[in-house]
């Protein structure tokens, strides 16, 4: 049996206790407001969070990360008879969201440095399915790149095929609140993009909540009507829509961090430095940053062959471990022999999840955590070299 964890792979409560006072005050003003509902707190938050991103932004609260991708789709016209070109190393809401909006997911094979789409893979996919269009269904109408655990996609070159095969670009930055690629925020690279505001992400209410953000004034209008009931008004629907409303509550206490998001990023970047230093050429496949990319580490992932021996080692010390994803998208059962065809394969993706391990990551851990993991680490490598 292993030792209670004292090093936790995620922690959202050190989160919410470092800055208890701010975020209890923002509550107790919702509270004491009398409005509950789509009302001062969201705007203000959509506000401030597209001022964050970027000039000419705008933000649209949704209920949850998964919303927001089918309302982006659903924003562009994108649905029945359309294909969706995205990952399957992801959160399976990813793929979720685009048959939530009628569309047809594809998955595309990754760069192994990156753990993000390819644009070469990208460009095949693109061609495999112009030229099967009765085997998969349906015609091409955009891509959908994941920013994983922090580090932004390859987005001037699948912008670039994108346009070139006149698709949408859609970015899900679910992992990837202030990452940087070329001076420009990840949110600010295609024609829309989508934010989780599940609790672990680096900007995380304390439920869940989402956005939606354009450049686009007629998209980001479109927006708003699609995420309650198509109403611009309450006395009727001008086109059909959803409830998905970024709660009030939720959207005070996003204020209260969206303050603090980047400093709780350096601090990640600090806590992946020191596990960088320390575990250099012991085996492990280690994050890396493409040029120009400001990484906000989500999750700080390393890869290896052992890599449940590791995991057992790490938990027998009280260390938690976890891994994103163990199961890609296209092998899980609600979608294996449905979302990608037989002649179609990602080697890659497949390889990388039986590999890959997230070690803990947080703004709030400690100098001495992050010595105990890095040293544990170590300790690990050290007798598995005695072992072989």
């Amino acid at each position: 049996m292993g030792r209670r964890m004292t090093v936790p792979p995620a922690d959202p409560r050190s989160n919410y206790l470092a800055r208890a006072a701010e975020i209890d005050a923002a509550i107790r003003r919702v509270l004491e407001s009398g409005s509950y509902i789509l009302g001062r707190e969201v705007e203000l938050f959509e506000q401030e969070f597209a001022g964050y991103l970027g000039e000419g932004v705008h933000a649209v609260g949704v209920a949850n990360g998964t919303d927001a991708i089918m309302l982006a789709l659903k924003a562009l016209g994108v649905g029945p008879g359309h294909v969706v070109f995205t990952v399957s190393l992801t959160a399976v809401a990813t793929v979720a969201a685009v048959e939530a909006a009628g569309a047809i997911p594809f998955p595309v094979d990754l760069r192994p440095e990156s753990y993000t789409m390819d644009p070469e893979k990208l460009s095949e996919a693109i061609r495999f399915v112009a030229e099967h269009e009765r085997l998969v269904k349906g015609r091409p109408a955009a891509v959908l790149p994941v920013h994983l655990y922090g580090h932004p996609a390859d987005m001037r070159a699948i912008n670039d095929l994108a346009r070139s095969h006149g698709l949408y670009a859609i970015e899900d930055c679910a992992q990837a609140h202030g990452a940087v690629l070329e001076g420009t925020k990840a949110g600010c690279w295609a024609d829309i993009a989508t934010f989780s505001f599940y609790p672990t992400k680096n900007l995380g209410a304390l439920g869940d909540g989402g956005a939606v953000v354009t450049r686009n004034p007629q998209l980001a209008e479109k927006l708003r009507l699609l995420r309650q009931y198509g109403w611009r008004d309450r006395t009727a629907s001008e086109i059909p829509g959803h409830n998905s409303r970024l709660d009030e509550l939720q959207a005070a206490i996003l204020r209260v961090k969206l303050n603090y998001l980047d400093e709780d990023n350096e601090k990640r970047r600090a806590v992946a430095a020191a596990y960088s230093e320390a575990c250099a050429g012991i085996g492990l496949t280690l994050p890396r940053s493409a040029q120009g990319v400001s990484h906000v580490y989500h999750q700080y992932v390393v890869a290896t062959p052992f890599r449940d021996e590791l995991r057992t080692y790490l938990g027998e010390q009280g260390i938690g471990t976890a891994i994103h994803y163990p199961i890609p998208v296209h092998m899980q059962p609600a979608y294996a022999g449905r979302i990608l065809p037989e002649s179609h394969s990602l080697p890659i993706t497949e390889q990388l999840c039986g590999r890959i391990a997230s070690l803990p990551m947080f703004p709030e851990l400690t100098e001495e955590q992050v010595t105990r993991v890095r040293e544990a680490v170590l300790a690990w490598a050290a007798q598995r070299t005695w072992t072989r």
